[in-house]
C-alpha cells in the first residue's frame, strides 16, 4: 500500500535518516582526509588523483572525491584544487646549530655588513673569545671579492675570527686566527689544502679545504647549548617541504669507547642524538638517514652496526661524505684537465689510491654502503675504480643490492667511467642546484665542455642508465632551486648552460622523491603516494606540472604532513 500525505512524508524522512545512519556506521575510519585537490602520486605511471585517506601514519587509499563519503575522518582538509605530492627527500644536507660564539652571516650582501656583524659579536663576547660563522659568498657581496684578514682585523682586532664560506670548502681568518693556527708567510700548503697569499707574499687569511686549521683551535660548544638550534634547523626543513633528509655530517664519536666511540667530547650530530631529538620532539622533525664519517677500520668494526639499521625515523646510511677531493667553492676540486686560465693547476685529491682503497674495503668488509664525495672528474674516476676493486674483492656484496653511490658528480667523467658505474650499479646523489648557484665558479674554472655538462642529470641518467637522486648540500637547501635548474639549466643571468642536460619536471620531481628514497632502501615505504606507504606529503601553492618553468622558483609549500600529522602550515605558527 502506498502512503501519501503528511504521514507518508514522515515515513520517507525516517527512512532517509535510517539509511544515513547506516551509511555513517559503515564508513571506514581515517585520521585525515585530503580531498578536492590534484594529487601527484609519482607512482610508476605518475598517476593523478584527487583525494588521499590516511590512518595510523600511512596512506589507506587514493582516489576521487568519493573518498569523502567512504571515510569518516577525524580531520578533513579541502585542498581547494591545490597540488599535493610526496614530501621532498634531500639526499645531502648538513644541519648546523649556532653556538653563542657564532655569527649569522648568510644574509650579508656586503663585506661591510659582515664587518658590522662581527664587530657586534666581539663587543658581546669581549676580547680573546673566538668568533666563528658560516655562509659568506663573495658572489653576493657588493664588493665582488673574497673576505680577507684585513677586513676581519678591522672588525675584531682583539678576537680570533674564522668565517667559513658557503659550501664549507674554505674559510677566512683574521691575524689572531692565523697566529693561533701557526700560519705565516713561510707555512707550506697543508696536505689536501691551499693557503692563499697576497701580492706581498703574506697569508691573506683564506685557507682552502683545510678549515680545520682554524676550527680545531675553537673550544667546542656543549651539546645542550647547541641542541635547540639543531631542532630549529630541522623544523625549518619542514617549511621547505623536506620530510626526509640524509645528514651528510654525522659521526659515531659519542658511542662508548670500545664500541666505536672516539672518547673525545663532541657536540655534533650522531645517530644516538638524532634518535633522542626525534623522541623529545614527538617526531615533529624530518626523518633522517645518517651518513657516517669514516672512523677508521678498527672503530668501524667495533661499532658492530651496518647501513640500513634503524627505524622509520632514524636509520644508518652510508660511509660518507669523506671528501675524495675539494669543491668549487674553494676551488680545489680535482680535475683531469687544467683549470681554465690556471696552467698546471688541477685541484687536489685527498687520498692516495692505497689510502682510498683501505677506506672502501674496510667499509665493505663491515657491511656498509659507500657514499663518498667526488666532485672533479679525476676524483670520480679514482672513486669509481676503488669501488669496483672492492666489489670484485667481495663478490657477495657485488651481487647484492649494495646501492653504493657517489656524492655530487659535478664534473662529468669520461664515458668509460660511466660505463663502469653502470656495470657495478654505482648510483649518484646529484645537486642540480649547484649548476644555478655556483655558475660563476664553474664559468671561471672549467673548459667549455666541462662547463656545459656540469652537474649533469640527463646524460648519466638517460644515456648510461645511472640512478640519479637529488639533494642540495645547502647551496641553497630549498628544493625549488634544484627543480628549476634541472628543468631549465638556466643560470642566474637566464642563460641556458648545457640544454641537453635538461629533464622534464616529472623526472626532476622523481629525483627528489622516488629516486631519493631508493638510496636508503626505502622506496617501498616512501617517495611516492601509494596505499600502505608513509603519509609524508606536501601541499604546494602552484602546480609544478603546469606552471611556466620560470615560476618554479616562486612555488611555496603551503602545508607539510609528516606521518599523517600536519607539522607545518604557511602563515601559521
Amino acid at each position: 500500500m502506498r502512503l501519501t500525505g503528511r504521514g507518508g512524508l514522515l515515513i520517507s524522512i525516517a527512512a532517509l535518516l535510517a539509511a544515513s545512519a547506516g551509511g555513517a556506521q559503515s564508513a571506514e575510519p581515517a585520521d585525515i582526509l585530503l580531498y578536492n585537490g590534484k594529487v601527484l602520486t609519482v607512482d610508476r605511471e605518475f598517476s593523478i588523483r584527487k583525494a588521499v585517506a590516511v590512518r595510523d601514519g600511512r596512506i589507506v587509499e587514493l582516489g576521487g572525491d568519493e573518498l569523502a563519503a567512504k571515510y569518516d575522518a577525524k580531520s578533513k582538509i579541502d585542498l581547494g584544487g591545490r597540488t599535493l605530492m610526496p614530501g621532498f627527500i634531500d639526499t645531502h644536507l648538513h644541519i648546523y646549530s649556532l653556538a653563542r660564539r657564532q655569527v649569522v652571516i648568510e644574509p650579508a650582501r656586503s663585506i661591510k655588513e659582515v664587518q658590522e656583524i662581527v664587530r657586534a659579536k666581539a663587543a658581546e663576547l669581549g676580547p680573546g673569545e673566538w668568533i666563528t660563522g658560516y655562509g659568506w659568498d663573495e658572489a653576493l657581496f657588493a664588493e665582488r671579492r673574497n673576505l680577507n684578514r684585513a677586513d676581519l682585523d678591522a672588525a675584531a682586532p682583539n678576537n680570533p675570527v674564522a668565517l667559513t664560506r658557503a659550501g664549507g670548502h674554505s674559510a677566512v681568518g683574521n691575524s689572531l686566527a692565523l697566529k693561533m693556527a701557526g700560519i705565516d708567510r713561510k707555512t707550506p700548503d697543508p696536505p689536501t689544502g691551499l693557503i692563499e697569499h697576497d701580492a706581498g707574499g703574506e697569508p691573506n687569511g683564506v685557507v682552502r679545504e683545510r678549515i680545520d686549521l682554524f676550527l680545531r683551535h675553537v673550544p667546542p660548544a656543549p651539546w645542550e647549548e647547541l641542541k635547540p638550534g639543531y631542532v630549529a634547523a630541522m623544523r625549518r626543513l619542514l617549511e621547505l617541504g623536506i620530510t626526509s633528509f640524509h645528514s651528510a655530517s654525522t659521526t659515531i664519536d659519542d658511542e662508548p669507547v670500545g664500541a666505536g666511540g672516539s672518547g673525545k667530547t663532541t657536540s655534533g650530530l650522531t645517530p644516538r642524538r638524532l634518535a633522542l631529538l626525534h623522541s623529545e620532539t614527538g617526531h615533529a622533525i624530518p626523518r633522517v638517514t645518517t651518513y657516517i664519517d669514516f672512523p677508521g677500520p678498527e672503530r668501524l668494526k667495533a661499532y658492530g652496526k651496518k647501513s640500513g639499521e634503524g627505524d622509520e625515523w632514524v636509520r644508518l646510511g652510508g660511509i660518507g661524505e669523506n671528501p675524495v677531493d675539494g669543491g668549487f667553492t674553494g676551488p680545489t676540486a680535482w680535475t683531469l684537465a687544467d683549470y681554465k686560465n690556471l696552467p698546471g693547476f688541477r685541484g687536489k685529491g685527498r687520498y692516495t689510491d692505497a689510502e682510498l682503497q683501505t677506506l672502501v674495503d674496510a667499509s665493505a668488509a663491515n657491511g656498509w654502503q659507500l657514499a663518498l664525495h667526488a666532485i672533479g672528474d679525476a676524483a670520480i674516476v679514482q672513486t669509481v675504480d676503488a669501488y669496483a676493486r672492492a666489489l670484485d674483492r667481495y663478490p657477495q656484496i657485488k651481487d647484492s643490492d649494495h646501492r653504493w653511490f657517489l656524492d655530487h658528480f659535478t664534473v662529468m667523467p669520461p664515458e668509460a667511467t660511466m660505463v663502469k658505474m653502470a656495470k657495478y650499479r654505482i648510483l649518484i646523489s646529484q645537486q642540480p642546484n649547484f649548476a644555478y648557484n655556483l655558475d660563476g665558479r664553474y664559468r671561471e674554472t672549467l673548459d667549455a665542455t666541462r662547463y656545459r655538462h656540469n652537474n649533469a642529470v640527463a646524460t648519466p641518467w638517460k644515456k648510461f642508465g645511472l640512478h640519479v637522486a637529488f639533494g642540495s648540500d645547502n647551496l641553497p637547501i630549498g628544493p625549488m632551486v634544484g627543480l628549476y635548474s634541472a628543468v631549465t639549466r638556466k643560470n642566474p643571468s637566464g642563460e641556458v648552460v648545457g640544454p641537453e642536460e635538461r629533464v622534464s619536471i616529472e623526472e626532476a620531481i622523481r629525483g627528489y622523491t622516488e629516486k631519493a628514497a631508493y638510496l636508503s632502501w626505502e622506496e617501498r615505504s616512501k617517495g611516492t603516494l601509494e596505499a600502505g606507504k608513509l603519509a609524508d606529503m606536501i601541499v604546494l601553492s602552484a602546480d609544478p606540472l603546469t606552471v611556466d618553468p620560470e615560476a618554479i622558483l616562486g612555488i611555496k609549500v603551503d602545508m607539510t604532513i609528516l606521518g599523517g600529522k600536519l607539522v607545518y602550515e604557511r602563515g601559521r605558527p
